[in-house]
């Protein structure tokens, strides 16, 4: 897998200061797509045990709240391969931070396992605390959204979806 960049103070992609990793690679292709460079696998950088040691080192201070996951797309099959032991990792050393990641899947589709295999999607959900799903959708774009650019993409708690069997959406009160 490579990635396209790694933001180490973001606060655009979730609550709080965050680590951003941008993922290469994304088959979308979502019209008005903000970072279409990122569609391409091979854009960007290698990602490395360097580059897992490098994230874990941006997450260390006490003012980051967590990592968010965007693209690109981090739900390819290739791309989840790579982010899964970046993501154990965060879980072990990080049990209280919270981990984000955007998708152009939906979180129904990927539950049924699409794109498979089912195993590694649901492994990577399993580590997950907020899905924002959906496709960009240029004529639903609405810049008053938070942590999202379209009306038709949601913001889901996944540990509460999972256990409930129901899509329940994140709400922080705000």
């Amino acid at each position: 897998m490579n990635y396209a960049a790694i933001k180490p103070c973001d606060i655009a992609n979730g609550p709080g200061v965050r680590v951003s990793l941008f993922v290469s690679g994304c088959t979308h292709h979502c019209p008005g797509c903000f970072q279409p460079e990122t569609w391409d696998f091979q854009y960007g950088s290698p990602f490395t045990e360097d580059t897992v040691a490098q994230i874990l080192d941006l997450l260390a201070p006490d003012h980051v709240e967590g990592l968010t996951l965007l693209g690109g797309e981090p739900m390819e099959p290739a791309n989840r391969e790579a982010l899964l032991p970046l993501l154990d990792a965060v879980r072990q050393r990080y049990p209280k931070k919270s981990i984000w990641c955007y998708t152009g899947y939906t979180f129904e589709g990927l539950r049924a396992g699409k794109p498979g295999p089912k195993e590694t999607i649901d492994a990577m959900l399993s580590h997950l605390d907020v899905l924002v799903d959906g496709p960009f959708v240029e004529a639903k774009k609405n810049l008053n959204l938070r942590f999202r650019g379209s009306s038709n993409q949601r913001l889901i708690t996944i540990p509460s979806s999972i256990s409930t069997g129901c899509t329940i959406l994140w709400d922080d009160g705000r």
